[in-house]
């Protein structure tokens, strides 16, 4: 079975991770934020690996983690799903605790 040592393992040497399905339309927004800031996260889609069962039931033992997907990682640490990533997107922190795991370099805003 796959504990959360086994979901660390996943995420170790990642900037960012995210735990999805691929019917998650929540998994597809947050996925499609991250990326619109230049990261390229790591995606586990648990209905389409061998373990997703296994990881799915690990993810929900972590603190604070309410549903499975999304499971967001940045810089190997859990930040949660949907509500919190866009929550620090309006605060204005997710860019900076991108740039911090080094998944994006620099931002300018959106600014070309």
């Amino acid at each position: 079975m796959a504990g959360s040592g086994n979901i660390m393992d996943l995420v170790a040497g990642n900037p960012v991770v995210i735990f999805s399905k691929s019917s998650c339309c929540m998994s597809h927004t947050v996925e499609s934020l991250i990326r619109n800031f230049g990261a390229n996260p790591t995606v586990y889609e648990l209905d389409r690996v061998p373990n997703g069962r296994q990881i799915e039931r690990a993810l929900l033992q972590l603190p604070g983690c309410q549903q499975s997907t999304p499971a967001v990682f940045i810089g190997q640490q859990f930040i949660g799903g949907n509500k919190e990533v866009n929550s620090l997107h309006l605060r204005n922190e997710l860019v900076p605790l991108l740039i911090r795991a080094r998944a994006i370099w620099i931002w300018n805003g959106g600014r070309n």
